[in-house]
């Protein structure tokens, strides 16, 4: 009977154009969907905010940081966020941000991702669940431009990550990577004493 029912909701919510997982519909009710429904297009249209063009000279280190506040990320003081900046609406909480930090224009924060480890050939792709992990952006990181963080990373303190990276692993602090998947490329050197 419980099978039955499963696969009624399912079959539902696949109608209305939810692509979840039967396991994932199995464990949310049709009342909690429509809820997240709305919190999206209130999320949609926090992240429209942050674009706005009338308010660019005002945007990147006060309100594009306090819009990801009121998102539910966790931001911390003086973060610089550029243009076209996208986080995970579905997970906003598991972002954190600390002093400092500059995301650069057109990065994106992914909280979750298709969990393919038990994928097979015959499978649909669209019927694995998700992996969720936090991102951890350390004080003073440098994000450049169109990159994407990938979730359960965290970047140390003071490193760099290149334009276009993918970043998959974590980052070590004072550290510069590039690339997709990004790769440590270069440790940064310590200050003499005098310089």
């Amino acid at each position: 009977m419980e099978k039955k029912k499963l696969s009624q909701m399912y079959r539902t919510l696949r109608f209305l154009g939810f692509n979840y997982s039967e396991e994932e519909y199995g464990q949310v009710t049709l009342g909690q969907v429509v809820g997240k429904f709305f919190h999206n297009i209130r999320m949609k249209h926090l992240q429209k905010k942050m674009d706005w063009a009338i308010l660019e000279p005002f945007m990147p280190r006060k309100m594009r940081a306090n819009i990801m506040r009121k998102m539910g990320c966790h931001v911390g003081k003086n973060v610089f966020i550029g243009d076209f900046v996208k986080v995970d609406l579905s997970y906003p909480e598991k972002i954190f941000i600390d002093d400092y930090a500059h995301i650069t224009t057109d990065c994106l924060l992914l909280c979750h991702q298709r969990d393919l480890r038990n994928y097979r050939v015959g499978d649909n792709a669209a019927d694995c669940g998700y992996r969720l992990g936090e991102i951890h952006i350390g004080k003073g990181v440098m994000i450049g431009m169109g990159s994407i963080i990938m979730p359960g990373v965290t970047i140390g303190d003071g490193a760099i990550v290149g334009a276009g990276s993918v970043v998959t692993r974590d980052i070590p602090p004072y550290t510069i990577a590039t690339g997709s998947p990004a790769r440590v490329v270069k440790e940064i050197p310590k200050r003499d004493i005098g310089e």
